[in-house]
């Protein structure tokens, strides 16, 4: 209980607000479409794409998926919005979505993310069929970066992979310890993203996973950062920027 109340905690104190001058270019210049995304086992989630207004300005036809943090915890793909306008602002599609029983979303959350794990399948499939990605970089946000490594494989379209602030430590392993295995052994691209002071995986911690982790494997840390706070406005054009320069490595 200790370890779920201070999760609460964190993410009550910590909503993503989107802020225009965090990028280079007017949020104007993008535009936001919702639909909704049948998962395998018949639950519908509400999913939003954000592309530039101009189609002629899209860089390639690779989309970024992200993943939201923990559901159970209030997760939303709301606490992403920041990133996907950013990305799109740089001329790539981004797509964000509620996970089951979240929001409009139907269906129920899982305790471990397992359930979940289905939902990022489907919507990394409904991508590819209609935004004609032929590639799909995969993003997840802490309980969410769990969640979506499990899918890494599962999906061909699937280039490349990152985390902010993957839930490595102790605690959070009895939850999320199940995803670990299939992250840590995909040959694809990863790059770790984590703060210095984050309060579920040490420095460590996150050095002991990697050190056995299959493939090419990148980290950053974020001098001074705690976990939440990466979710946090101040962070987003920083995290903006690092991803675009991974997804420029990836040709």
């Amino acid at each position: 209980m200790f370890f779920l109340s201070q999760f609460l905690g964190f993410f009550l104190s910590s909503p993503r607000v989107f802020l225009n001058h965090f990028f280079k270019k007017p949020m104007s210049s993008i535009t936001v479409e919702s639909s909704t995304v049948d998962t395998s086992d018949g639950v519908q989630l509400y999913t939003r794409v954000f592309k530039p207004r101009e189609e002629e300005t899209l860089k390639d036809n690779l989309v970024i998926v992200l993943v939201h943090p923990y559901s159970v915890m209030g997760g939303c793909q709301g606490l992403l919005k920041g990133m996907a306008s950013g990305f799109a602002a740089n001329g790539y599609k981004a797509v964000t979505f509620d996970m089951r029983g979240v929001g409009r979303s139907t269906g129920k959350a899982s305790l471990t993310g397992s359930s979940e794990v289905k939902d990022v399948i489907a919507v990394c499939k409904w991508v590819s069929d209609n935004l004609t990605a032929t590639r799909i970089l995969l993003l997840g946000s802490s309980a969410g970066a769990a969640i979506a490594g499990s899918a890494v494989d599962e999906i061909k379209q699937v280039v490349g992979y990152v985390s902010l602030g993957y839930t490595f430590g102790m605690l959070a392993s009895i939850l999320f310890g199940r995803h670990q295995k299939a992250i840590l052994q995909s040959p694809k691209p990863k790059l770790f993203v984590m703060g210095t002071r984050d309060g579920f995986t040490s420095l460590k911690q996150l050095k002991n996973k990697l050190s056995s982790a299959a493939g090419r494997v990148e980290t950053h840390l974020i001098e001074g950062a705690g976990h939440f706070q990466m979710e946090g406005p101040e962070y987003d054009a920083q995290m903006v920027k690092l991803i675009l320069e991974f997804i420029a490595s990836l040709y």
